[in-house]
């Protein structure tokens, strides 16, 4: 003998194991919306009904509200609320009667552009880094399109927008919205599409899963951005689009690059272009003192070093001057560039005329001291010149490839030798070598 709960037991185990997840379809009757959430409800026909639950955690994804005699589909576990014994139906998802039939279409349609190859991501368009022009694809009045403008013109103000009207619902929606992409790859006036709606039930965003507007944005040599419905919508179109973004505002948002990201780099490039030209200069006073270091030469060659120190000391003034001047171009491109975009950079100009005032005192130092050095260098070398010691009354002997002669060992009689003297030289022959 069973108790009553034992009864409701075993019947609620029979039926959740013995049934497995099915579609109702019915008349919905009664509906309730209780504090909690849940939907309690009726679902009829003309000679039965079912009580039916959907919880909260559930329904929050339906994106429709249910009432009295609305016509649905429901995906539900058939139990038996024990406390009750009442049979009902726990819902798991709902969605409008005839419903179904549009997403065999839907699978149906995404299954055969799969198979042709139109949804790889080996056919999808790169995005322009920096888009010159952004088109807007949708219907003129609709809310979704000013939040695309208001997206724009808080990233991007300056950026112009051509805006291709069409209807994006209704039985001639599809139609339109494919001859507006294909008036846009025509016109080719923009470097990135966006397809715009907001969102709605499937049969509202059904245009949007027609073949003829998958195939135009396939066919369409422009970037495509699908900004359709909520996050949780998807279109034949999402899929077949070049990029997908979860909403027409998130489409907006990757067409256009924020202002305040590209004051941010513009700043990056100067720092890295004032960190390059001090390498440059640090460079440059490197092999200056590496060449002081070789300027101690005897002989004729002195003149030449100094005279090749010299030459070395324009080319490095002439380099860092032109170094300069193309920094400053480089400073000014990029401050018209910031004007431009119409950021306030007073802050970034004053500074920029710090650094600028502040390179140019430290060429100056670094040139007077160089200056200092060379003039020292010159006193150096004129002590150490073998001119003063041939006015003494010496001589120095060199061999015809004009090697100094040190010793008699180096020559042999018959050898033709060069001296000279404090002024002018001779040439002699060699008759006798005496080694001592």
């Amino acid at each position: 003998m069973l108790t009553v709960t034992e009864l409701n037991q075993v019947t609620k185990q029979l039926l959740e194991q013995n049934m497995p997840l099915l579609w109702v379809q019915g008349e919905i009757s009664n509906f309730k919306c209780y504090q909690s959430g849940h939907w309690y409800f009726s679902l009829k026909d003309v000679s039965a009904q079912v009580r039916c639950v959907l919880f909260s955690h559930k329904n929050q994804y339906i994106d429709w509200q249910p009432k009295d005699g609305m016509q649905v589909e429901v995906l539900a576990l058939v139990t038996l609320y024990e406390p009750r014994g009442d049979f009902q139906l726990n819902i798991e998802t709902m969605r409008r009667a005839g419903l179904g039939g549009l997403y065999e279409a839907f699978e149906k349609l995404k299954a055969k552009l799969e198979r042709s190859g139109l949804l790889s991501a080996a056919n999808k368009r790169i995005l322009p880094a920096y888009a010159k022009q952004i088109g807007i694809i949708t219907s003129p009045d609709t809310a979704a399109l000013r939040d695309v403008l208001s997206t724009l013109q808080r990233r991007m103000p300056w950026l112009p927008i051509i805006i291709y009207p069409t209807p994006v619902q209704g039985k001639t929606a599809a139609i339109s919205i494919a001859n507006a992409i294909k008036t846009a790859c025509v016109r080719a006036e923009c470097d990135v599409l966006i397809l715009c709606r907001g969102g709605g039930s499937l049969e509202d965003l059904w245009a949007f899963n027609e073949e003829s507007v998958a195939l135009a944005i396939a066919a369409c040599s422009i970037p495509i951005i699908a900004g359709i419905g909520h996050e949780t919508d998807f279109t034949i179109a999402d899929f077949v689009a070049d990029v997908r973004a979860p909403t027409p505002t998130g489409a907006a948002e990757l067409a256009g690059k924020d202002r305040i990201e590209l004051s941010h780099r513009l700043d990056t490039l100067h720092h890295r272009l004032y960190r390059a030209a001090w390498h440059r200069i640090e460079s440059a006073m490197q092999k200056m003192d590496i060449w002081s270091h070789r300027l101690i030469y005897p002989g004729d060659r002195i003149k030449q070093q100094i005279i090749q120190l010299h030459h070395l000391q324009n080319r490095f003034i002439k380099t860092t001057k032109h170094q300069t001047e193309k920094n400053q171009w480089k400073l000014i491109e990029l401050t018209q560039r910031i004007i431009a975009i119409s950021p306030n950079i007073s802050r970034l100009e004053q500074r920029q005329k710090e650094l600028y005032l502040r390179i140019q005192h430290e060429y100056t130092r670094h040139l007077l001291s160089l200056s200092g050095k060379i003039q020292l260098l010159q006193a150096k070398l004129s002590q150490l010149n073998p001119q003063s010691v041939l006015e003494r009354g010496y001589s120095i002997t060199y061999s015809v490839h004009g090697t100094i002669i040190l010793g008699s060992k180096q020559i042999d009689p018959g050898d033709r030798i060069q001296v000279k003297f404090a002024h002018g030289l001779c040439e002699a022959d060699v008759t006798i070598t005496k080694n001592s």
